[in-house]
């Protein structure tokens, strides 16, 4: 039975760059994470991890609350 060696450098941004947590208030990143018609990309798309999705998810959210971002573009 073979096993996969998965590349370490095939982590997501976030771990990369060693954020705990995604802020809303950083629209530098958020943008980048969502479709024209302002949907999110999904985990396989973005490449996020599910922990760093999650936090995408709920910045997002808050973001467009607080009139950062739009929520149709």
């Amino acid at each position: 039975m073979s096993r996969r060696k998965f590349n370490k450098t095939s982590k997501c941004r976030f771990c990369r760059m060693g954020v705990q947590e995604v802020d809303y208030k950083d629209t530098q990143y958020l943008p980048k994470l969502t479709t024209a018609q302002g949907k999110l990309f999904s985990r396989k798309r973005s490449g996020n991890c599910a922990r760093h999705q999650h936090s995408v998810k709920i910045s997002i959210k808050r973001a467009r609350f607080m009139a950062l971002l739009p929520y149709v573009v």
